[in-house]
Protein backbone atom coordinates (compact mmCIF):
# COMPACT_ATOMS: atom_id res chain seq x y z
CA UNK A 1 0.00 0.00 0.00
CA UNK A 2 1.15 3.43 -0.61
CA UNK A 3 2.04 6.12 2.22
CA UNK A 4 -1.09 7.82 1.88
CA UNK A 5 -3.16 4.62 0.40
CA UNK A 6 -5.04 7.36 -2.17
CA UNK A 7 -2.52 6.16 -5.02
CA UNK A 8 -3.30 4.18 -8.26
CA UNK A 9 -5.48 0.82 -7.80
CA UNK A 10 -2.41 -0.72 -9.42
CA UNK A 11 0.33 0.09 -6.41
CA UNK A 12 1.85 -1.91 -4.28
CA UNK A 13 2.38 -5.57 -4.83
CA UNK A 14 -1.22 -7.13 -4.42
CA UNK A 15 -3.71 -4.61 -6.01
CA UNK A 16 -6.84 -4.37 -5.78
CA UNK A 17 -9.82 -2.41 -7.49
CA UNK A 18 -10.46 0.61 -4.94
CA UNK A 19 -8.59 -0.79 -2.30
CA UNK A 20 -10.98 -3.50 -1.48
CA UNK A 21 -11.67 -5.98 -3.71
CA UNK A 22 -8.41 -8.00 -4.88
CA UNK A 23 -7.35 -8.28 -8.45
CA UNK A 24 -5.63 -11.69 -8.87
CA UNK A 25 -6.03 -14.33 -11.40
CA UNK A 26 -6.79 -18.03 -10.68
CA UNK A 27 -2.49 -18.48 -12.16
CA UNK A 28 -1.69 -15.81 -9.08
CA UNK A 29 -3.32 -17.65 -6.60
CA UNK A 30 -1.50 -20.68 -7.91
CA UNK A 31 2.05 -19.78 -8.16
CA UNK A 32 1.42 -18.25 -4.59
CA UNK A 33 0.19 -21.90 -3.46
CA UNK A 34 3.14 -23.78 -5.29
CA UNK A 35 5.41 -22.06 -2.58
CA UNK A 36 3.62 -23.00 1.01
CA UNK A 37 3.12 -26.20 2.59
CA UNK A 38 -0.20 -24.75 3.76
CA UNK A 39 -2.59 -22.14 1.77
CA UNK A 40 -3.48 -19.29 3.98
CA UNK A 41 -6.80 -17.44 3.19
CA UNK A 42 -7.26 -13.82 4.66
CA UNK A 43 -11.21 -12.97 4.73
CA UNK A 44 -11.80 -8.98 6.11
CA UNK A 45 -14.85 -8.77 8.01
CA UNK A 46 -16.51 -5.47 8.12
CA UNK A 47 -20.24 -3.55 8.37
CA UNK A 48 -22.21 -0.62 7.26
CA UNK A 49 -22.64 1.19 10.07
CA UNK A 50 -22.83 5.08 11.14
CA UNK A 51 -19.61 6.39 12.63
CA UNK A 52 -20.37 9.78 13.43
CA UNK A 53 -20.34 12.65 10.91
CA UNK A 54 -16.74 12.21 9.61
CA UNK A 55 -16.12 8.67 8.80
CA UNK A 56 -17.69 6.63 6.09
CA UNK A 57 -20.66 3.72 7.18
CA UNK A 58 -17.82 1.49 5.16
CA UNK A 59 -15.10 2.29 8.26
CA UNK A 60 -15.24 -1.01 9.82
CA UNK A 61 -14.92 -2.50 5.66
CA UNK A 62 -11.72 -0.30 5.00
CA UNK A 63 -10.14 -0.95 8.23
CA UNK A 64 -10.26 -4.63 7.62
CA UNK A 65 -9.41 -4.39 4.07
CA UNK A 66 -6.01 -2.18 4.88
CA UNK A 67 -5.03 -4.32 7.66
CA UNK A 68 -5.91 -7.62 5.41
CA UNK A 69 -3.93 -5.38 2.57
CA UNK A 70 -0.96 -4.95 4.13
CA UNK A 71 -0.38 -8.89 5.75
CA UNK A 72 -0.79 -9.61 1.88
CA UNK A 73 2.16 -7.15 1.06
CA UNK A 74 4.45 -9.47 3.93
CA UNK A 75 2.87 -12.98 3.86
CA UNK A 76 2.15 -15.08 1.13
CA UNK A 77 -1.82 -15.47 1.60
CA UNK A 78 -4.68 -15.57 -0.64
CA UNK A 79 -6.81 -12.06 -0.32
CA UNK A 80 -9.95 -12.60 -0.11
CA UNK A 81 -12.68 -9.86 -1.12
CA UNK A 82 -15.11 -8.42 2.23
CA UNK A 83 -17.93 -9.46 3.88
CA UNK A 84 -19.47 -5.53 4.00
CA UNK A 85 -22.59 -6.26 5.69
CA UNK A 86 -22.60 -7.74 9.18
CA UNK A 87 -23.57 -7.75 12.91
CA UNK A 88 -24.30 -3.46 13.25
CA UNK A 89 -27.68 -4.07 15.27
CA UNK A 90 -26.79 -1.67 18.30
CA UNK A 91 -26.35 0.91 15.51
CA UNK A 92 -29.58 1.19 14.76
CA UNK A 93 -31.06 4.30 15.88
CA UNK A 94 -28.91 6.02 12.76
CA UNK A 95 -29.73 5.94 9.24
CA UNK A 96 -27.60 3.81 7.02
CA UNK A 97 -27.04 1.70 9.24
CA UNK A 98 -27.63 -2.19 7.79
CA UNK A 99 -27.27 -5.85 9.68
CA UNK A 100 -27.57 -9.07 8.87
CA UNK A 101 -28.26 -11.65 11.55
CA UNK A 102 -25.59 -13.58 13.21
CA UNK A 103 -26.70 -16.80 12.22
CA UNK A 104 -26.46 -15.35 8.44
CA UNK A 105 -22.77 -14.02 9.28
CA UNK A 106 -21.81 -17.44 10.90
CA UNK A 107 -23.17 -19.73 7.57
CA UNK A 108 -21.28 -16.74 5.13
CA UNK A 109 -17.74 -17.60 6.78
CA UNK A 110 -18.00 -21.54 6.93
CA UNK A 111 -19.42 -21.57 3.46
CA UNK A 112 -16.59 -19.73 2.49
CA UNK A 113 -13.81 -22.09 4.42
CA UNK A 114 -15.68 -24.80 2.88
CA UNK A 115 -15.19 -23.63 -0.21
CA UNK A 116 -11.71 -22.81 0.45
CA UNK A 117 -10.77 -26.26 1.58
CA UNK A 118 -12.73 -27.86 -1.42
CA UNK A 119 -10.23 -25.49 -3.89
CA UNK A 120 -7.35 -26.65 -1.55
CA UNK A 121 -6.67 -23.65 0.85
CA UNK A 122 -6.34 -25.53 3.96
CA UNK A 123 -6.59 -21.98 6.83
CA UNK A 124 -8.88 -19.08 6.72
CA UNK A 125 -8.03 -16.58 9.06
CA UNK A 126 -10.92 -13.68 9.56
CA UNK A 127 -9.65 -10.25 9.87
CA UNK A 128 -12.44 -8.41 11.82
CA UNK A 129 -13.34 -4.38 11.64
CA UNK A 130 -16.16 -5.00 13.82
CA UNK A 131 -16.36 -5.24 17.57
CA UNK A 132 -19.75 -6.36 17.51
CA UNK A 133 -19.20 -9.19 15.24
CA UNK A 134 -19.46 -11.35 18.52
CA UNK A 135 -20.17 -14.61 16.03
CA UNK A 136 -16.59 -14.94 14.89
CA UNK A 137 -15.59 -16.03 17.72
CA UNK A 138 -17.88 -18.98 17.83
CA UNK A 139 -17.35 -19.40 14.26
CA UNK A 140 -13.66 -19.86 14.56
CA UNK A 141 -13.89 -22.05 18.26
CA UNK A 142 -16.43 -24.75 16.32
CA UNK A 143 -13.98 -24.71 13.50
CA UNK A 144 -11.20 -25.25 15.69
CA UNK A 145 -13.10 -28.01 17.52
CA UNK A 146 -13.86 -30.22 14.29
CA UNK A 147 -9.91 -29.93 13.23
CA UNK A 148 -9.97 -26.95 10.42
CA UNK A 149 -7.79 -24.30 10.44
CA UNK A 150 -9.06 -21.12 11.62
CA UNK A 151 -8.10 -18.08 13.42
CA UNK A 152 -9.27 -14.68 14.50
CA UNK A 153 -7.53 -11.50 13.95
CA UNK A 154 -6.63 -9.27 15.43
CA UNK A 155 -6.99 -10.43 18.71
CA UNK A 156 -7.45 -7.84 21.80
CA UNK A 157 -3.95 -8.18 22.77
CA UNK A 158 -2.52 -7.93 19.43
CA UNK A 159 -4.38 -4.14 18.89
CA UNK A 160 -3.49 -3.15 22.72
CA UNK A 161 -0.02 -4.08 20.96
CA UNK A 162 -0.73 -1.70 18.28
CA UNK A 163 -1.77 1.03 20.40
CA UNK A 164 0.80 1.16 22.64
CA UNK A 165 3.40 1.20 19.18
CA UNK A 166 1.72 3.73 17.98
CA UNK A 167 1.14 6.51 20.97
CA UNK A 168 -2.26 6.17 20.92
CA UNK A 169 -3.04 7.69 23.99
CA UNK A 170 -7.40 6.54 23.94
CA UNK A 171 -7.44 2.97 26.34
CA UNK A 172 -9.44 0.49 24.21
CA UNK A 173 -12.02 0.74 26.93
CA UNK A 174 -12.17 4.52 25.87
CA UNK A 175 -11.87 3.98 21.57
CA UNK A 176 -14.88 2.48 21.50
CA UNK A 177 -16.32 3.71 18.02
CA UNK A 178 -14.57 6.37 15.84
CA UNK A 179 -12.12 7.49 17.83
CA UNK A 180 -8.87 7.71 17.80
CA UNK A 181 -7.78 4.74 16.31
CA UNK A 182 -10.65 3.85 13.09
CA UNK A 183 -9.96 7.97 12.51
CA UNK A 184 -5.90 7.18 12.28
CA UNK A 185 -6.28 4.51 9.99
CA UNK A 186 -8.22 6.19 7.78
CA UNK A 187 -5.87 9.17 7.95
CA UNK A 188 -2.80 7.16 6.79
CA UNK A 189 -5.32 4.35 4.43
CA UNK A 190 -8.02 6.23 2.75
CA UNK A 191 -7.66 10.24 3.63
CA UNK A 192 -10.69 10.98 1.06
CA UNK A 193 -13.10 9.04 3.14
CA UNK A 194 -12.41 11.40 6.28
CA UNK A 195 -14.64 14.19 6.91
CA UNK A 196 -13.95 17.68 8.52
CA UNK A 197 -14.77 18.14 12.06
CA UNK A 198 -13.29 14.98 13.90
CA UNK A 199 -10.87 16.90 15.51
CA UNK A 200 -14.25 18.57 17.89
CA UNK A 201 -16.03 15.40 17.95
CA UNK A 202 -14.65 14.09 21.09
CA UNK A 203 -17.08 12.04 22.99
CA UNK A 204 -16.91 9.27 25.97
CA UNK A 205 -18.61 6.80 27.59
CA UNK A 206 -16.56 4.15 29.53
CA UNK A 207 -19.34 2.80 31.40
CA UNK A 208 -21.44 1.03 28.78
CA UNK A 209 -22.79 -2.32 30.61
CA UNK A 210 -26.29 -2.09 29.04
CA UNK A 211 -25.19 -1.69 25.21
CA UNK A 212 -26.95 -5.06 24.07
CA UNK A 213 -30.05 -4.20 25.90
CA UNK A 214 -30.61 -0.19 24.30
CA UNK A 215 -27.98 0.07 21.97
CA UNK A 216 -25.40 2.69 20.94
CA UNK A 217 -27.85 5.85 20.98
CA UNK A 218 -28.53 5.34 24.66
CA UNK A 219 -24.73 6.05 25.25
CA UNK A 220 -24.08 8.98 22.70
CA UNK A 221 -26.02 11.26 20.37
CA UNK A 222 -23.18 11.58 17.73
CA UNK A 223 -22.58 8.17 17.38
CA UNK A 224 -19.05 8.42 18.49
CA UNK A 225 -17.59 7.22 21.65
CA UNK A 226 -13.35 8.17 21.70
CA UNK A 227 -11.51 11.09 20.69
CA UNK A 228 -11.33 11.78 16.90
CA UNK A 229 -9.32 14.54 17.69
CA UNK A 230 -5.94 12.86 18.46
CA UNK A 231 -5.92 10.47 15.23
CA UNK A 232 -3.29 11.10 13.18
CA UNK A 233 -1.64 9.75 9.63
CA UNK A 234 1.75 8.56 11.60
CA UNK A 235 -0.54 6.67 14.09
CA UNK A 236 -2.34 5.08 11.25
CA UNK A 237 0.80 4.00 9.68
CA UNK A 238 2.33 2.71 13.04
CA UNK A 239 -0.82 0.63 13.77
CA UNK A 240 -1.09 -1.20 10.95
CA UNK A 241 2.67 -1.86 10.97
CA UNK A 242 2.54 -3.56 14.45
CA UNK A 243 -0.31 -5.53 13.58
CA UNK A 244 0.87 -6.70 10.59
CA UNK A 245 3.85 -7.50 12.59
CA UNK A 246 1.65 -9.44 15.23
CA UNK A 247 0.13 -11.64 12.37
CA UNK A 248 3.15 -13.25 12.53
CA UNK A 249 2.48 -16.01 15.05
CA UNK A 250 -1.14 -16.44 13.52
CA UNK A 251 0.32 -17.87 9.82
CA UNK A 252 3.30 -19.58 11.57
CA UNK A 253 0.47 -21.37 13.72
CA UNK A 254 -2.02 -22.28 10.93
CA UNK A 255 1.06 -23.65 8.72
CA UNK A 256 2.46 -25.89 11.10
CA UNK A 257 2.71 -29.25 10.45
CA UNK A 258 1.47 -30.52 14.13
CA UNK A 259 -1.49 -32.84 13.62
CA UNK A 260 -4.75 -30.84 14.61
CA UNK A 261 -8.24 -31.69 16.20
Amino acid sequence: MSGSGAGPASDGPWPTAGGLVPTDTTEDVRTRAAGVSTQVAVLPVGSFEQHGPHLPLATDTLVACAVAREIAAVYPVHLLPPVTVSCSHEHAGWPGTVSISAVTLHAVVRDIADSLRRSGVGALVVVNGHGGNYVLGNVVQEASARGERMALFPAAEDWETARERAGVRTSLLTDMHAGEIETSILLHAHPEFVRPGYESADFTADDRRHLLTVGMSAYTGSGVIGRPSLGSVEKGKELLASLTESFGAYAALLTSSEERG
